[in-house]
């Protein structure tokens, strides 16, 4: 039986059909033996009454006929579809068996391989009565549900197939993650020591400005590789117990915190050999400054008598800017620190405005 919509109205539709066919039909019979249409002594009024109903009643037996016709008519494309239907049942049912078969060959392998893969084989066995109802067939749960039905177990279990082959490789990324990490957490412990000896480098010849936000990289580092180090042990057991995802999880944030400590240990050296480079010759990097000012400021007049004061106002401001960035050089203990995030302003500002600039014409042609 189609349980479809169409396939239900059209079963309402025939049956309701039928009740009209026998209905009509009663009605001519009744009007045949109503009267006998042989007898040499029937009254005409009684003849003519009698050929008004078998006329009324013929006319209604053609009328629906007639509905009979168009219905079977109609039914053409249902059938086309059920027809399409039913020849795409047996093989979707089959693939959905076969796909259920390689889930469970794939499953046994892992185990082979001593994976316990609990919640795979827990999705497997949810999938058995979708099984049991593919058996039982279309005669019981309909064709279209039982196709419905066919597609999403072969698609559940291909997926799980997959997983299934992937736990393997998957075990093995996780333990070579383990392995990286815990060496990259050494490694910054290592790095971490260096710190200090930076730390005091720069006290001792730059200004407090240049070097208190750093104060707190030693601690912090010690702490985030700490807290790296207790998600490790958390991340190595939940991989003996084979919890996958909870082992995946911990790396990701063992790999966050030694990243967070990564920047901030290499900050601390990165910042005494800036303040080094600048204290010997802030030459280069006022140079650098000011070309990216004069290259947006040519950029500005290209093609016009005077600049959009959208873009020449920003820039005046930058000159200015780095007109006092460079003033600053001058006293007894210079700012480096501020010089240097100053002229990162500036460029940054001249950048942006190159960037607007371009947009605004390539938008404009």
């Amino acid at each position: 039986m189609d349980n479809s919509s169409r396939g239900r109205k059209a079963a309402e539709d025939f049956a309701a059909l039928g009740r009209r066919i026998d209905d009509v039909s009663h009605a001519y019979i009744t009007a045949v033996d109503a009267h006998d249409l042989d007898r040499d002594d029937l009254e005409p009024s009684v003849a003519s009454s009698a050929r008004t109903q078998l006329t009324r009643a013929k006319d209604d037996l053609v009328r629906v006929k007639g509905e009979l016709d168009r219905f079977g008519q109609g039914l053409g494309a249902l059938l086309g579809s059920a027809e399409t239907q039913l020849a795409r049942l047996a093989p979707a049912v089959e693939r959905a068996r076969q796909a259920l078969l390689g889930a469970s060959n794939a499953l046994d392998a892992v185990r082979a391989a001593g994976l316990r893969a609990d919640e795979l084989a827990a999705r497997l066995a949810a999938l058995a009565p979708e099984l049991t109802k593919l058996n039982q067939g279309a005669g019981k749960h309909g064709v279209a549900e039982t196709l419905q039905r066919a597609d999403v177990v072969l698609r559940d279990a291909e997926a799980l197939r997959a997983e299934a082959e992937r736990l393997p490789e998957r075990a093995a990324e996780i333990d070579r993650r383990l392995v990286s990490l815990r060496t990259r957490a050494q490694a910054l412990t290592t790095r971490a020591g260096s710190v200090e000896p930076v730390l005091s480098e720069l006290r001792r010849r730059f200004s407090a400005a240049c070097w208190q936000d750093l104060q707190q990289v030693p601690e912090q580092a010690a702490v985030n590789v700490r807290q790296a180090e207790e998600k490790l042990a958390e991340a190595a057991k939940a991989r003996d117990e084979q919890r996958w995802a909870d082992a995946t999880s911990r790396l990701s944030t063992v790999r966050a915190l030694l990243n967070a400590t990564d920047e901030a240990v290499s900050a601390a050296g990165d910042r005494l050999q800036r303040l080094d480079a600048v204290a010997k010759d802030p030459q280069q990097e006022i140079e650098r400054t000011r070309f990216a000012v004069r290259d947006a400021q040519r950029l500005a007049m290209a093609g016009r008598h005077t600049p959009d004061p959208r873009h020449a106002r920003p820039l005046d401001d930058s000159v200015t800017r780095l007109d006092r960035a460079i003033a600053g050089l001058e006293g007894r203990h210079p700012d480096y620190w501020h010089f240097l995030t100053e002229t990162e302003a500036v460029r940054q500002t001249a950048a942006r405005v190159v960037s607007d600039i371009r947009e605004e014409r390539g938008g404009g042609a």
